[in-house]
């Protein structure tokens, strides 16, 4: 069952945002998140807690939200935000931009004793593009504003031609829902996306099709993140089928390191830590 949620749709064709979404195409990223993601992707800070441009690692503070000089200008995105948002409880405005991407199954806030509230609302996206939470895939659509359940393994796959581009607002606290105003009537059921079973050849395939090398294992794990995609499985599952991959290899390197890749993704991870493969 399906834990995050919808919770409203937003006018957003009611916002000119052609733009801005230029803007954000050719701004730069500084890699902060390199260690969870595979192909084109990128998230851009608009607002945080010290309004500073190079601030890009998440994390909860107690101040106000400033502006950075992305979110200066980017008026139409951020008025999107304060018109149909609270402010109070709001830590972090950031857009995810990608293309040809897929981001590593995981689990958010390890590195914290409390879990946030985590909105996303996609401004350009196309059926292509596909979030999943557990063993569901699913597809958030232009305007709806979707609570992401974070703390359970989740992972994002974007194909085809559309760089999409998601709105990202982190609320402190998980408990006290977030107030949203101005939406309009959803006319579309939420959109899950049914997978086959995989079946064992294609598992077979996948785990001893290709041997894992120290140089390659990194670059190799996106085809196990891609596989649940396509068929139906748990996104964990991906750790499971890249450690058999690398007990195959019989070097405990590769083992050792495909475990902790594991345990850095969905099950422990401080504050600032950054995975060396």
């Amino acid at each position: 069952m399906l834990k995050s949620q919808r919770l409203a749709v937003l006018p957003i064709d009611s916002y000119d945002l052609a733009d801005e979404f230029a803007v954000l195409d050719g701004h730069e990223y500084d890699g902060k998140y390199d260690a969870f993601t595979f192909g084109s992707w990128s998230a851009h800070v608009l607002a945080n807690g010290s309004g500073a441009e190079s601030d890009t690692s998440f994390r909860p503070h107690d101040g106000g939200l400033a502006l950075t000089e992305l979110g200066k200008q980017l008026p139409g995105i951020m008025s999107l935000v304060t018109a149909h948002f609270p402010l109070e409880r709001l830590q972090w405005v950031r857009v995810f931009r990608a293309h040809d991407a897929i981001i590593t199954p995981h689990v958010d806030f390890l590195e914290w004793g409390e879990a946030g509230t985590r909105l996303q609302i996609p401004l350009r996206t196309s059926e292509e593009s596909l979030l999943s939470e557990n063993d569901t895939v699913y597809h958030l659509r232009r305007g709806e504003v979707w609570q992401i359940h974070s703390t359970v393994p989740h992972s994002a796959l974007t194909a085809g031609e559309v760089t999409r581009l998601s709105l990202c607002l982190d609320f402190a606290g998980a408990q006290e829902p977030v107030a949203i105003r101005g939406d309009v009537p959803a006319t579309a059921p939420v959109h899950l996306v049914e997978r086959p079973a995989p079946t064992a050849a294609e598992l077979e395939h996948l785990i001893g099709g290709t041997a894992l090398t120290r140089r390659s294992m990194r670059a190799d794990f996106r085809r196990f993140a891609a596989l649940h995609f396509a068929r139906h499985a748990h996104a964990a599952a991906a750790f499971d089928w890249y450690v058999q991959a690398a007990r195959r290899t019989g070097d405990d390197a590769i083992v050792a390191k495909a475990e902790a890749f594991r345990t850095y993704c969905i099950d422990k991870r401080l504050d600032g830590e950054a995975f060396a493969w």
